[in-house]
This record gives C-alpha cells, structure tokens and sequence, in this order.
C-alpha cells in the first residue's frame, strides 16, 4: 500500500530534496523527484516574477490526483507532492514532487502522471508579470 506523506499546496518556499527524504522506505529501490521551477521567459517574453492563486479545494484536488495515480501503479512505496501558492520568484520551486517505488518505471511512471495530472486539474491559476511592468493570467477557467 502507498504512503501519502504529503499531498497538498503551500504559501511557503518548497524544497524537493525535502520531499526526497519524506518518501525514504526500506523497500523502494527507486526515488524520482521533480522540480517545477519559475522560469525568467514565456512565449519570448521576459518573465519578472509569477503568482500563483489556489481555489480553497485546492488540497483537497492534489489529494484526490495522488489517490487516482497510485491507484494505476504496483510497487510505490510513498509519495509527497506540493504546489506552492502566492508570489514566487525566478528560480523558486512551484511544484515539488518525490515518488519511491520498488523499481525505476514505477517511480517514474508515477511521478511524471502526478506533474501532469496536478498541472492538468488542480484549481490554481497563474499571474505572469513581465519585465516590461505588464502582467497576464493564464491557466484560467
């Protein structure tokens, strides 16, 4: 049975080598972690800075993806994701994520669906602001 030892989103900066050490069990042979960080450009714009605004379901949806993931998967041992939320900076971590599993394809497996699932259905939307002083949101229903 896979451990959820943290699924949830955060106003605070995220760490993925925390997350790592969260998912350590005996008997994983594999950890794969991912690390959504701000980039400083989107779509030839200069990026200046992101803020990312969550829905009050917000955990309870990362919670429900980590659930319907694991659920394709044998051999994960644990996971721990978090989205982060408000004003992130370039280089800030805004998706952190750490699967460990039995073998390499189940971590793998698992800890590319959970990005793309989160990514896909959590209720957060993003504000881009530019270097030019413009802003713009985008992900928005």
């Amino acid at each position: 049975m896979t451990e959820v030892v943290r699924a949830t989103v955060s106003d605070q900066p995220l760490s993925v080598e925390e997350h790592a050490k969260l998912v350590q069990n005996a008997a994983a042979g594999a950890v794969v972690t991912f690390s959504g960080v701000v980039r400083d450009h989107d779509h030839g714009r200069s990026v200046r800075e992101l803020e990312y605004v969550g829905h009050p379901s917000a955990a309870d949806v990362v919670a429900e993806v980590v659930a319907d993931v694991v659920a394709k998967f044998s051999g994960v041992r644990a996971v721990a994701v978090t989205h982060r939320v408000g004003e992130l900076a370039i280089g800030d971590v805004a998706l952190a994520c750490a699967v460990s599993a039995e073998h390499r394809a189940e971590a793998f497996g698992v800890c590319s669906e959970l990005v793309d699932e989160v990514k896909r259905r959590l209720p957060v939307w993003k504000r881009q602001v530019f270097t030019d002083g413009t802003d713009e949101w985008v992900n928005c229903p």
